[in-house]
């Protein structure tokens, strides 16, 4: 669902995370994603004494014969969503979170809300880890409707809130990993901006991540205006790193075109880091819409079942 049109404040996730995930529906109404929600299996005899509540009507008008529907394990799948709440996702500076007017942390809790949603309908697990200069909020892998309730609340804390944090990405991902222990579909929300840059480092905790067979996709959220075309009005300017106060004055059209080969340069890298680990890495921008993050979902559902 493309949402960059509207500019409502975000007053209920829940609701907003529901919208998004029939937009995307309606849109792969008739791709090979068609029919998902529980899974199917086959028919089988009905036993008197159990529940009709699966019983096919429609295959007891032709046969005569009761039938139910047998479905697969009412939990298919355990995913864990990982989002880095450093200072640096909380740029570009917003006052109030709205649908059209998001940060990096922002468009992240509202692209986990609506991953919980679909994973609610596939009634699968979900757990949630947030982290920043501290591991600041773990949740483990659970499929109730409670459960998820407080972690959309996690997520609503999450967008209200300031960070002035840096962060070792790293350090912290090893953590996670300690805490995950049966096999899982993992996704990592993070800018990939680190205060020491030591990529080998952080690379080694993604591997960490796959130690235990879990497969990982990595979502590499960023601002596709200024991050990475460098759009800047053609004024000085001071530019300051919001997770080391280091400053520069600059004019933006100076220095575009070198900016952008290197930034392309390390996107570049990512990836081939990422295709060396077997991890999958989907470059996300925040002023696109949510459905790339639920394709990429469904696709890793699939060669998971």
């Amino acid at each position: 669902m493309n949402l960059s049109e509207v500019t409502s404040e975000i007053k209920n996730l829940d609701l907003l995370a529901k919208q998004v995930v029939e937009g995307f529906i309606t849109g792969i109404h008739k791709s090979p994603f068609h029919g998902f929600s529980v899974e199917f299996s086959e028919h089988k005899l009905y036993n008197k004494g159990e529940s009709t509540r699966h019983i096919d009507w429609k295959l007891f008008a032709k046969t005569e014969k009761l039938y139910t529907k047998k479905y697969e394990e009412e939990t298919n799948l355990r995913c864990h969503i990982i989002i880095d709440n450093s200072a640096s996702m909380h740029y570009p500076i917003v006052g109030k979170q709205t649908v059209g007017n998001l940060n990096k942390v922002g468009f992240s809790a509202v692209a986990a809300a609506s991953l919980m949603e679909i994973l609610k309908r596939q009634r699968d697990a979900v757990g949630l880890s947030i982290y920043a200069d501290s591991y600041e909020y773990y949740a483990p892998e659970k499929g109730s409707e409670r459960h998820r309730k407080m972690l959309l609340h996690q997520l609503e804390e999450l967008m209200v809130s300031n960070s002035k944090s840096t962060t070792e990405t790293y350090k912290y991902l090893h953590e996670i990993a300690e805490k995950i222990h049966r096999r899982s579909l993992i996704f990592v929300f993070t800018d990939m901006f680190q205060a020491n840059k030591n990529n080998e480092a952080l690379f080694e905790a993604l591997k960490h991540l796959k130690f235990n067979k879990h497969e990982v996709v990595l979502f590499h959220t960023y601002d596709g205006e200024t991050e990475f075309n460098f759009n800047f009005d053609n004024v000085p300017k001071k530019f300051v790193d919001v997770e080391t106060g280091e400053e520069i004055n600059l004019y933006a059209e100076n220095v575009r075109e070198k900016y952008k080969e290197l930034i392309e340069g390390y996107f570049n890298e990512l990836k081939s880091k990422c295709l060396q680990y077997k991890i999958d890495y989907v470059p996300v921008d925040i002023h696109k819409a949510y459905n790339t993050i639920l394709t990429s979902y469904l696709t890793s559902r699939k060669k998971n079942k």
